[in-house]
C-alpha cells in the first residue's frame, strides 16, 4: 500500500492553517489552531523551514509564515521535504542495492515510468487544492439559523 507519513499529512494541515491565518503563526498557535500536538508542529515546521517552504522570524513580531502562495507549492514539494525522494519501490531511478533480487529481477528499471507518473500526480496538485474552502457567510448564517430553529 502506498501511504504519506503522518508527518506529512501534519505538514499539509499546518500549512493550509498558516495560510488561512494569512500572516506569521507561532508553533504553539499553530498547534492550538489545528489540533495537532506542539512538538510536532514544532517539528514539521523546522522541517519546513529546511527546505524553504515555510520562513522563519525570530522576535516578538516573529513567527512562521509561508515562503510562497499555496497555489504555487506541489504537494509533492511538501512530501519531499518531510518524507525523501519519491520512490515507490527500492529500485527505481537506477538505484542500487535496496533488493536481495535485483540482478536477477524480470522488471527491473520497468517501474521508473510508474514512479514518474506518480511524481508527476502529486506535482499536478497543489496544496490550495486541497485547502478546504471556507464557508459563504450565507450558507453559514442558513445553517445557523437551522440549528436555532431546530431548539
Amino acid at each position: 500500500m502506498l501511504r504519506l507519513s503522518k508527518l506529512t499529512d501534519y505538514a499539509v494541515v499546518v500549512m493550509t492553517r498558516l495560510d488561512d491565518l494569512g500572516g506569521a503563526a507561532s508553533a504553539p498557535g499553530l498547534a492550538a489552531a489545528t489540533g495537532i500536538a506542539e512538538p510536532t508542529v514544532a517539528k514539521v515546521l523546522k522541517v519546513l523551514a529546511q527546505s524553504d517552504l515555510v520562513i522563519s522570524t525570530r522576535g516578538a513580531q516573529g513567527g512562521y509564515r509561508l515562503a510562497r502562495p499555496l497555489s504555487s507549492m506541489p504537494l509533492s514539494d511538501v512530501i519531499v521535504a518531510v518524507d525523501g525522494p519519491i520512490a515507490l519501490t527500492a529500485c527505481v531511478d537506477g538505484a542500487i542495492g535496496g533488493c536481495d533480487a535485483e540482478a536477477t529481477c524480470p522488471v527491473r528499471g520497468r517501474w521508473d515510468p510508474v514512479n514518474a507518473a506518480v511524481r508527476a500526480a502529486l506535482s499536478a496538485i497543489t496544496l490550495a487544492d486541497l485547502q478546504r474552502p471556507a464557508p459563504t457567510p450565507h450558507k453559514t448564517a442558513h445553517i445557523a439559523a437551522s440549528s436555532l430553529a431546530a431548539e
